[in-house]
């Protein structure tokens, strides 16, 4: 009964809002008011730099690597490991701390599919950087990224309830690009840009 218990814990932990709360320690604006409104680190990087970025970033990947990792040390099964990493995924985008106001799930999501598997994680990582590196726009290599991350589960993990996962993931992560999705339809999508 208690192995149940990781999934509202991996919720709240991806409810941490983390370019929220390093924008309050470093003194910046709230990025939900700021540039695009969206609490991510690309949002971070515009008002506040790299540092600021890179540091939003690796917060919002570890909230989605942890919770699974620890949870697969102790080899809950496979459904409550998957359910493990959707809601910490789904609290990065619906924070309950924050108005259910989040950022779009990019590192989220790559710190789940590194928590199931490594491998998996470094297909998605790889994908995202031959991509960013053909067009230099990084809300298309996260796209592509996250598209083929099911493809890559099938493969790497064989295991049908992961790939459903994945699945899930792209859904929302796609949801939630509309508008870079919009952009890149209209040939507009800014280049060199982290999201």
């Amino acid at each position: 009964m208690s192995e149940w218990l990781f999934i509202p814990a991996a919720y709240l932990i991806g409810s941490i809002s983390s370019a929220i709360l390093i924008c309050r320690l470093m003194g910046l604006p709230d990025p939900r008011g700021q540039g695009s409104g969206n609490p991510g680190a690309t949002n971070v990087m515009r008002i506040g730099g790299k540092k600021a970025a890179a540091i939003t970033l690796l917060g919002d990947l570890l909230k989605g690597l942890l919770p699974v990792y620890i949870a697969k040390l102790l080899e809950v099964p496979v459904d409550i490991l998957v359910a493990t990493g959707l809601a910490a995924f789904i609290g990065h985008l619906y924070p309950i701390f924050f108005g259910f106001r989040g950022g779009k799930g990019v590192a989220t999501s790559l710190g789940v599919l590194l928590g199931i598997s490594w491998w998996l994680g470094v297909a998605v990582i790889i994908t995202w950087l031959v991509v960013y590196k053909l067009g230099k726009i990084s809300s298309l290599a996260a796209l592509c990224a996250s598209t083929l991350s099911s493809v890559y589960a099938w493969f790497i993990v064989s295991d049908l309830r992961v790939v459903m996962a994945a699945l899930v993931m792209t859904a929302l992560l796609l949801w939630r690009h509309k508008s870079n999705i919009q952009r890149l339809l209209a040939g507009v999508e800014g280049k060199s840009t982290v999201r």
